[in-house]
């Protein structure tokens, strides 16, 4: 088989992706407890045999005994009989647990400005008005070169722009305060479902999501999404941030022999679910040209139609596993899904897909060309690695001993918006304060300047009576002082 990945076996045909075609992206679809997460986890032990590094999202941890060699059960052995695998053999794959809480693997974090404001404002779920008042906000912080790291820094720009709003209208345009109010709310929202975990640093380096080990097996990344899965915004959109950084990040490379990394999504309905048509452009974007920069990325779904079209139909690999046709709707499903293969005189691809059984799928992979091939019934391997979870301990253990032990784990805090506007604003309570003091000590030598003119002006009038009362024993003194005393009292 070479470097190629077995799939599965059909009759007496083993179905086989290659490597070259595997950045042409894929679909694995089915109903419920059909076999979707062990196919996914012997995929990604497959490209981890070639030295493929693989990101998936473990939903229910389940993926987790990947990192153990699987043991004898009698429904493997069977399916290793029927295939014919000789050298089939139990083994465990190198791995690095992530976590956005940092509770089941190593903390996995962005910022804010990595992040962006279209991506953040499909976090918090914000409307066109309030997308717009994102966008200025990020502007303004942008044109003043101040860091958007955390919750705290998006909450003290928020506020900055409200208060600042009649300058900012002319030069950005108008600030709606109830806009301004309505993402604050959802910021607290956010915040009470553990997203400002997710905003901090140090930032994930995307160069640690694409390491081998020492006998060149490329590591599973197992993204620990059981908790993250109370909050599907949150898990959609860390995973459409995830892959337009490494869209943005990595070079352009063309057709590699084999990608460079492979990203499964589970529940990916979860992605597309109530996006607006902005973001589903960009998305269709980034599926279209990451493959050139040797990405692949696997959807993984209960069914096609879960899917937009303009994504839908650059997914060149396929396996459908079982879906139920108990409704028209259902029956409608069905219907969609077969007709995204290249049909097989042989199979009645519709009616094949309700007859599947666990670990049976539908299979049509591209050729050397990049053209799909005939889709084929295939019972699909056995994975070499544990089914189902691992234990705590396990988890603890294969942490401690990871390529990346040690690198996250403690956040860091640098100077950022929310540390310049709290320094500004204590500045101008200072100055505030300085020109008040001054404003008062003005007015008290004002104050004191007036009563010691009048205590002077008081002093010569206390001599000159004094000088007069000296005189009174005099004609001169007495008329002086009868003058005087006449002109106070208004007599002549």
């Amino acid at each position: 088989m070479g470097d190629s990945l077995f799939i599965g076996q059909a009759d007496q045909l083993a179905i086989e992706l290659l490597p070259k075609m595997a950045n042409r992206h894929g679909l694995i679809a089915g109903a419920t407890g059909t076999g979707k997460t062990i196919t996914m986890q012997g995929l990604a032990e497959g490209f981890s045999e070639i030295g493929v590094p693989v990101f998936l999202a473990d939903i229910k941890g389940d993926v987790s005994g990947v990192t153990q060699p699987g043991k004898e059960h009698p429904k493997v052995a069977e399916r290793v009989e029927i295939m014919h695998l000789d050298n089939f053999s139990f083994q465990a794959f190198p791995a690095t647990f992530w976590d956005v809480f940092g509770e089941q693997g190593h903390p996995v974090r962005t910022t804010i400005s990595d992040m962006g404001p279209l991506l953040l404002a499909r976090l918090l779920n914000l409307n066109d008005t309030q997308q717009g008042v994102l966008s200025l906000v990020f502007r303004v912080a942008d044109d003043n070169g101040w860091l958007l790291l955390d919750l705290k820094d998006l909450r003290a720009m928020l506020k900055f722009v409200s208060d600042n709003a009649k300058e900012f209208r002319t030069l950005y345009g108008n600030v709606s305060a109830a806009s301004v109010g309505a993402i604050q709310r959802r910021l607290i929202t956010l915040e009470d479902q553990g997203g400002d975990k997710l905003f901090a640093e140090p930032v994930l380096n995307l160069d640690d999501l694409m390491q081998t080990d020492a006998e060149g097996k490329g590591i599973i990344n197992m993204l620990a999404a059981n908790t993250l899965m109370n909050s599907p915004q949150l898990y959609s959109t860390f995973l459409l941030w995830l892959m337009a950084e490494l869209f943005e990040q990595l070079p352009e490379i063309g057709d590699p022999d084999k990608p460079k990394l492979v990203m499964f999504f589970d529940e990916a309905h979860l992605i597309f679910k109530g996006a607006p048509q902005v973001l589903l452009d960009k998305v269709e974007q980034v599926v279209r040209l990451i493959r050139s920069k040797g990405v692949g990325v696997y959807f993984v779904t209960q069914n096609p139609t879960d899917i937009p079209d303009s994504v839908l139909g650059q997914l060149g690999n396929r396996i459908q596993h079982a879906l139920r046709a108990y409704t028209a709707r259902d029956q409608k499903a069905v219907r969609a899904a077969a007709q995204t293969f290249r049909d097989n005189p042989k199979l009645d691809t519709e009616q094949v897909i309700t007859e599947l059984g666990v670990g049976e799928a539908l299979v049509s992979l591209l050729d050397e060309k990049g053209r799909p091939q005939m889709v084929q019934r295939t019972l699909i391997k056995p994975p070499k690695s544990q089914i189902g979870p691992i234990n705590a301990q396990q988890r603890t253990v294969l942490m401690s001993n990871s390529l990346v032990a040690g690198v996250y784990e403690k956040a860091i805090d640098r100077e950022s918006a929310f540390e310049i506007l709290a320094k500004r604003a204590e500045e101008l309570a200072e100055k505030q304060q300085a020109e008040q003091v001054a404003t008062a000590q003005e007015k008290e030598r004002k104050k004191n300047e007036r009563s010691t003119g009048g205590r002077q002006r008081q002093s010569v009038m206390e001599t000159f009576l004094k000088s007069a009362m000296r005189a009174v024993g005099s004609q001169i003194g007495r008329k002086l002082v009868r003058g005087l005393l006449g002109s106070l009292l208004g007599g002549k």
